[in-house]
């Protein structure tokens, strides 16, 4: 009996914590819904008000024969994944530059001290400033987007990693010294597994400026992408593809934002259960 009243508060908690963590999924899409709310009461408003010939405001519903036309030609696709390479070859640039560079940086306290001031007024230069001189350097093609957007990006990833290099745990290191690891053995099984969350805060700040500038450079040089479509649509004239190229812009960047929170997830899954068992 004693036995069976003593295990009696422990199932309670188990029971309320399960239905606590039943209450939390029931609710969690609606603060989403919430959110979008908003968005559905401007549409709304603004296809009631909105006239088809519009040169400014057409309505909502125009965008989708917009969309439409310009799938049907094969344009829209081709330039979504003229977007999505430009994006994703620089984003993994900056990931391995901005990440070697910040271990280097951060472990070298000489190093900090000469290239401090000049990684500070490079971060500092808008990426819009750049576009000329890229395209005079390198021409009006891909290499100059992803060099330039490449640029963009890697601030954010070397700043994080130089100052996650700063925050490593002593104890770690004292402990592949007395393992005696050797210098590359310790980088790769102690400092970069150390390092992996700032690299990943570091990559979710860059992302969205890489969507960003990507679609800038586009837009600037009118090299193949959807920036160079919303700007061949604005200089024609022709404002719902306009906004249904801005939407589809939107949509690429929440693609990207779930992506990478999906990868983290991943990567970090053990976090969680590894939190639980020490509590």
């Amino acid at each position: 009996m004693t036995a069976q009243t003593a295990t009696r508060p422990d199932s309670g908690r188990q029971q309320s914590a399960r239905e606590e963590r039943g209450n939390r999924k029931r609710t969690t899409p609606f603060p989403l819904l919430r959110g979008l709310l908003p968005l559905v009461v401007l549409l709304s408003v603004w296809e009631l008000a909105g006239s088809p010939g519009s040169p400014y405001f057409p309505p909502p519903s125009t965008w989708g024969s917009a969309l439409i036309a310009l799938w049907e030609n094969g344009v829209l696709l081709a330039a979504v994944v003229a977007t999505l390479t430009t994006f994703s070859i620089a984003l993994g640039a900056a990931t391995v530059l901005g990440a070697g560079v910040g271990l280097v940086v951060g472990g070298s306290p000489a190093a900090d001290r000469a290239l401090g001031p000049t990684f500070e007024f490079a971060r500092a230069m808008p990426p819009a400033a750049m576009v000329p001189i890229a395209t005079l350097l390198l021409g009006y093609d891909e290499t100059m987007k992803v060099t330039v957007v490449t640029l963009a990006a890697i601030w954010a990833i070397l700043l994080n990693t130089r100052a996650g290099v700063r925050r490593i745990d002593q104890t770690l290191l004292d402990a592949a010294r007395s393992l005696q690891l050797g210098k590359l053995d310790r980088i790769r099984k102690v400092i970069v597994p150390a390092l992996l969350p700032a690299i990943f805060l570091g990559v979710r700040v860059a992302a969205p400026i890489a969507v960003v500038i990507t679609l800038l450079v586009e837009i600037l040089t009118n090299v193949e992408g959807v920036g160079a479509l919303i700007a061949q649509s604005q200089r024609t004239f022709q404002p719902a593809r306009v906004y249904a190229l801005i939407v589809v812009a939107g949509a690429l960047s929440f693609l990207v934002n779930a992506v990478l929170g999906a990868i983290e997830s991943y990567v970090f899954r053990y976090r969680p259960s590894t939190a639980g068992g020490g509590e």
